[in-house]
């Protein structure tokens, strides 16, 4: 179901604080994130339930990348390289995984 997905998103992304997680609206977004407090350059994460089905298409994964310059204008864009994959890879290994443990246990 959904709700295995949910868990798994947020248990994916639990380093990095969230702005809104909304369940029966399907959407989960992070705040501005940065590894590096020091860093001009940050991430937001918006996750998307698209059905209740647990499938490779069934979460879309949109990423914006801020980058701010010393005085502190930022421009910010919709990103997809590689990141987008990987996110929506880990969130349905981590489902399955947890999967797998509750038919051994």
């Amino acid at each position: 179901s959904s709700n295995e997905l949910w868990r798994a998103s947020l248990d994916v992304i639990d380093f990095m604080p969230l702005t809104s997680a909304n369940y029966s609206g399907g959407i989960i977004i992070t705040d501005w994130y940065s590894d590096d407090v020091s860093s001009s350059e940050s991430i937001k994460i918006v996750i998307k339930f698209l059905t209740n089905e647990i499938r490779s298409d069934a979460i879309d994964i949109i990423i914006h990348k801020k980058i701010c310059d010393q005085t502190n204008n930022c421009q910010i864009n919709k990103i997809e390289n590689n990141l987008n994959s990987e996110i929506k890879f880990a969130i349905l290994m981590h489902h399955s995984a947890k999967r797998r443990y509750r038919e051994v246990v």
